[in-house]
């Protein structure tokens, strides 16, 4: 980077720029692990040569804080996949369940906005449409910060929620589903191919934030890869152009993503025909009546306490699915 010619060529810096901060991602956390376990070290030394319990303390608190980094930078090494570092983008539409369905599709965006505030990553709200009584009918957020697509990645597939319904007068229990997608946002400087006739691409005129302008122009732009089905689409931007641009860089990232699924599974079988976003395969069941529960149908993982789930508090469940990947596809333990 010191070279003087280092910005010459724009693509290979960035590149370059890219590659470090990835490599500092892991070796600045175990440089300071090295240096807490020559400190902890040196202050156990100490208190033997005191011969009393006066830091006792403080040796505790040291303690805990470097196994706290300890399995910080455990968790962060298991995140070794090509895109874990970048950005995530992550969808979420409804399901089975009607406006049930709807109502928890919003649940679910306000629980991953809290997770991800909650781990000081920037979060943009790139589209939104409401339901027709409540609810979303689709939403996608853009998620940015260090490895937020490697820790959300394990999010996707189609969530569960068994609860009392607040839209049937007679109280009964009712079932609803929404499916997450999250892609990784790639880099500019990663190539894919896509032809021209395998391209469709539609225009349509949306809300949000450009107001009363996009309700009379059609500036959304949505594109569909006609041979494998993806859709990709933005509605955020105020000019088509800046849509259309979002949107194709979208539907690139879900298609390396669909390969990189389908290698995966050729080496680890874990990975059967997409069912992971399919209706009818949920992999998390969400029951707060008539007992509470969420439980992870894939690592086993569960817990008791809902309300700091859906407050954004997945922390346990990420976790277990990483360790679950890091297993070749045997169940993670609590």
């Amino acid at each position: 980077m010191n070279a003087p010619d280092f910005w010459n060529h724009q693509d290979r810096a960035k590149a370059t720029i890219a590659e470090i901060k990835t490599l500092n991602a892991v070796l600045k956390p175990y440089e300071a692990l090295v240096k807490q376990a020559e400190d902890l070290q040196a202050l156990v030394e100490l208190a033997d040569e005191a011969g009393d319990d006066s830091l006792d303390d403080e040796i505790d608190q040291a303690t805990q804080k470097a196994r706290e980094a300890f399995d910080k930078f455990e968790l962060q090494s298991m995140l070794s996949g090509m895109n874990d570092h970048c950005n995530a983008f992550l969808e979420i539409h409804p399901g089975e369940g009607g406006t049930e369905a709807c109502d928890w599709s919003e649940m679910l965006l306000r629980m991953y906005m809290m997770w991800a505030e909650s781990k000081g990553y920037k979060v943009e709200l790139i589209s939104r449409e409401d339901g027709g009584v409540a609810g979303i009918q689709s939403a996608q957020l853009k998620i940015s910060g260090d490895y937020a697509f490697g820790y959300l990645k394990g999010e996707a597939g189609v969530h569960r929620l068994v609860r009392i319904s607040p839209f049937d007068a007679a109280g009964r229990r009712q079932t609803s589903f929404a499916s997450v997608d999250v892609t990784p946002e790639i880099d500019d400087t990663i190539e894919i191919e896509i032809r021209d006739c395998d391209l469709k691409r539609d225009v349509f005129r949306c809300g949000g934030p450009g107001g009363q302008h996009q309700n009379k122009t059609e500036s959304g732009v949505r594109y569909t890869h006609l041979p494998t089905g993806v859709v990709a689409e933005s509605r955020s931007e105020r000019s088509q152009f800046q849509n259309d641009d979002l949107a194709l860089k979208l539907l690139k990232a879900k298609l390396i993503r669909l390969e990189e699924e389908k290698r995966e599974a050729e080496s680890i079988k874990a990975y059967d025909d997409k069912s992971k976003i399919g209706f009818g395969s949920q992999i998390r069941s969400y029951v707060l009546q008539p007992y509470t529960l969420v439980k992870d149908l894939r690592t086993g993982y569960e817990t008791g306490n809902p309300r700091a789930v859906l407050d954004g508090d997945l922390d346990g469940f990420i976790n277990a699915y990483l360790r679950m990947k890091l297993s070749k596809g045997e169940p993670a333990r609590k």
